[in-house]
């Protein structure tokens, strides 16, 4: 499975953006998708994470109210809405396929990133 992350930006505080991670080969697999963020300096963390079916979501704290996940199955494609951004956002965002969980040992495929920079 090949994940390309699209979406990042510049953008002001209290800005919006939305981020895309489209899947392709072996997609025909049930993954649950992730987003995490790795801030420069820090370790990679969490985000959100929805599972295949029926949609189940979960949230670190620092996302929720904030952001929202979801995915379109029959397009492959999972979306992270971020709405209310803080400076604090500004972080290279992953998306990933694996297991639904919080941990990034439960993710097997990984994407390349998207850099999101907000502006205070």
């Amino acid at each position: 499975v090949q994940l390309q992350a699209s979406g990042g930006g510049l953008v002001q505080a209290g800005g919006s953006l939305r981020l895309s991670c489209v899947a392709s080969g072996r997609t025909s697999s049930n993954y649950a998708m992730g987003w995490f963020r790795q801030a420069p300096g820090k370790e990679r963390d969490f985000v959100a994470a929805i599972s295949w079916s029926p949609g189940t979501t979960t949230y670190a704290d620092s996302a929720k109210g904030r952001f929202t996940i979801s995915r379109d199955n029959a397009k492959n494609t999972v979306y992270l809405q971020m709405n209310s951004l803080k400076p604090e956002d500004t972080a290279l965002y992953y998306c990933a396929a694996g297991g639904y969980r919080r941990i990034e040992t439960a993710y097997t495929y990984w994407g390349q990133g998207t850099q999101v920079t907000v502006s205070s």
